[in-house]
């Protein structure tokens, strides 16, 4: 994972048993403008244990996606790393690693797939 002022690199490497990828193909999710991120340690045997706070709201662990409306939870962690205010509009972003979960609130994001492009 990369920090540069307010924009979040982190790069994994595809599961290409359960998605269109080459077996060892790597990724990069970019996010701009982003007020905090962490890294959490939900992994998938937690998820799958009830040991994530999203557990029972995410459509499936080790994917990607975005918390849309009122979320009650999602100040618990204590340990965001801060990098700006954050506003109404940042989004909610998750995405569920083999070992780890991420989580940031910024403003958009993309997907940077060398081997795709």
């Amino acid at each position: 994972m990369t920090v540069s002022g307010a924009t979040v690199e982190l790069d994994f490497e595809f599961n290409a048993f359960a998605f269109d990828a080459l077996e060892g193909e790597r990724g990069s999710l970019v996010f701009s403008d982003c007020a905090r991120w962490r890294l959490g340690p939900t992994n998938d045997e937690g998820w799958y244990r009830g040991k994530c706070r999203y557990s029972d709201l995410a459509p499936r662990w080790g994917e990607f996606f975005e918390i849309v409306g009122d979320d009650p939870d999602r100040d618990l962690p204590s340990d965001w790393a801060v990098l700006s205010p954050t506003t109404q509009v940042h989004r909610h972003f998750l995405f569920y690693l083999r070992d780890d979960t991420f989580e940031c609130l910024a403003l958009d994001w993309r997907l940077d797939r060398p081997s795709k492009d």
